[in-house]
């Protein structure tokens, strides 16, 4: 009996170091999963200003597209102007 009580005792010590390791671990990916989580919102709102920004260059894009429009739209205006004054002057003469 005495052997049994051994290795009973010698199982209950390896179990406890066995659990010691487990606890360790799992303090271990508890630690991993707060630094996991503290990246994730750190690229959320990362994410965020980056679609904020996005937003503004595409209205300041859209603006400027239709500035360009406008303005080129005013020029083949003025360039057929100044084309039909042109030859109605080289027409009277």
């Amino acid at each position: 009996m005495e052997g049994y009580m051994r290795v009973a005792a010698e199982e209950v010590e390896e179990l406890r170091r066995r659990n010691r390791e487990l606890e360790r671990e799992v303090e271990e990916m508890k630690t991993e999963m707060i630094q996991l989580w503290r990246r994730t919102v750190v690229a959320e709102e990362a994410e965020e200003r980056l679609c904020s920004q996005l937003a503004e260059l595409e209205v300041e894009s859209l603006d400027q597209a239709r500035e360009y429009q406008s303005r080129i739209l005013f020029l083949m205006d003025q360039y057929s102007r100044l084309s039909s004054s042109s030859s109605v002057n080289v027409s009277s003469s």
